[in-house]
């Protein structure tokens, strides 16, 4: 590996898991990145989030964190106060302000289809997890991903807690004071194009718009999200 590059630390999202970066983390590996698939549980915001600050204060040296979706959410709060993580990548993701949820932000634009979308399974303790209905999965999650794979994703995927989705971050987001950069979906159906550049604009973060590009962008455009990714850690080696 190429001295002196930082960890790339992968968070998935909701509806998904770390297998979905398979393409991306082959192409930073190549390039000489080391790169970290941290588990997200997907249990609730706070505990998330915990999770992974626990797995990036393991490694030493410089970090640039990703997240995919809710774990968008996920990355904004477990880097707070970090001083290893020098860039946050956010991959069709929810970048949010203290004190909202991922729900809360989908539904501030329309177009988003998760509503509709939700398979949820009632669980022992009262709780619920959540799932896209595999169905719709492939016109609402991924459509610009070959019908055959979306299958595969749809059938690997791993529930959200009704919970974690609806719980709002509680502590002050890490998007204030480190440099962020938004890959936003442009033909998103999960969360809507408009919202993502909401988010995006409202944070100060360095913006790519990958036109067509459904929710899983990473997964149909891995070229386009590892130079993406690499852009942001040669920025923040400055």
């Amino acid at each position: 590996m190429s001295q002196g590059n930082p960890t790339i630390v992968l968070v998935h999202g909701a509806f998904a898991d770390s297998s979905g970066f398979g393409a991306v983390a082959r192409r930073l590996v190549a390039g000489g990145y080391p790169v970290v698939a941290a588990p997200n549980p997907l249990r609730g915001l706070t505990s998330d989030a915990t999770q992974v600050r626990a797995v990036l204060d393991s490694i030493e040296g410089p970090i640039v964190l990703v997240g995919h979706s809710y774990g968008g959410a996920v990355i904004s709060t477990a880097a707070t106060g970090s001083a290893n993580v020098r860039a946050l990548v956010y991959l069709a993701a929810f970048v949010p302000e203290t004190g909202e949820s991922a729900q809360s932000l989908v539904e501030k634009f329309p177009g988003s289809t998760v509503g509709e979308s939700l398979k949820p399974v009632p669980l022992p303790d009262g709780q619920v997890d959540l799932y896209i209905n595999p169905a719709v999965f492939h016109a609402n999650f991924a459509a610009d991903v070959p019908a055959e794979e979306a299958a595969l994703f749809a059938i690997t995927q791993r529930p959200a807690t009704g919970a974690a989705l609806g719980e709002p971050a509680s502590v002050p987001q890490a998007w204030h004071t480190i440099r962020s950069y938004n890959l936003i979906s442009g033909a998103d159906r999960i969360i809507p194009p408009a919202t993502q550049e909401f988010m995006a604009q409202r944070s100060g973060a360095t913006v790519q718009v990958v036109q067509g590009a459904s929710h899983m962008v990473f997964v149909s455009h891995p070229a386009t999200t590892v130079a993406f990714i690499e852009k942001a850690a040669r920025e923040s080696a400055r």
